[in-house]
């Protein structure tokens, strides 16, 4: 688990699998991570970028190879990855592809709070959710098909997966509007006498109340 490892930040992942290529210094590292999206695929914060270079060169996962300078700027130590750095990298992503976890969503917060919005309420979000999805879904598949034609599909495997849970929410989303809009939703009409009627007065069965 991300817990024992020596440096457990994802960021760490990303360095060693471009440190595995071949030797560079931070800045070059973060130019390239960049370059080929890896801030977008495990949420690289950049305002730890540094930090987290310098934790991994303690743990022994990265090494200082030489010091450069180029016209006025300053220093700059390149770092190689070490045979630790190599065995954690392998030993890291097997354990990313092979170990299912669960991942909270913001959505699955909202989902598990729906019933405080009208039904009506709640049925115009999801069309409005679902519009800009969809939409994300067209832009993505344009890229995807762009990118196809000058990278490998091995290199875009993540994208792929991205777009196959975004298409499987979509249609997720456009069944539960079906059945919202037909009134075959279990629960739709208590759900929404309870918008009608308001939330029960306070008493002793809700908790808050007295009695005289």
């Amino acid at each position: 688990m991300p817990g024992r490892r020596k440096v457990g930040n994802l960021t760490a992942l990303a360095v060693l699998a471009v440190l595995v290529e071949r030797p560079m210094h931070p800045y070059e590292l973060a130019t390239t991570l960049r370059g080929r999206g890896k801030d977008q695929d495990m949420g690289i914060k950049w305002g730890s970028f540094y930090t987290v270079v310098r934790n991994m060169e303690r743990h022994g996962l990265i090494a200082a190879v030489q010091s450069v300078r180029e016209g006025r700027r300053p220093e700059r130590t390149v770092y190689r990855i070490t045979d630790d750095g190599r065995a954690e990298l392998v030993d890291w992503a097997r354990e990313l592809v092979a170990t299912p976890t669960v991942e909270r969503s913001s959505f699955r917060a909202g989902l598990s709070v729906l019933a405080v919005l009208h039904p009506d309420e709640a049925t115009a979000l999801l069309r409005d959710r679902l519009a800009q999805l969809e939409e994300a879904v067209r832009r993505e598949r344009a890229a995807y098909a762009e990118h196809a034609r000058q990278v490998p599909r091995l290199f875009l495997v993540e994208n792929e997966y991205d777009l196959t849970i975004q298409e499987a929410e979509a249609a997720w989303i456009r069944a539960l509007l079906a059945e919202i809009t037909s009134g075959s939703y279990p629960g739709l009409d208590e759900w929404r006498a309870y918008h009608t009627a308001g939330p029960p007065a306070p008493g002793p069965a809700g908790g808050g109340g007295t009695t005289t």
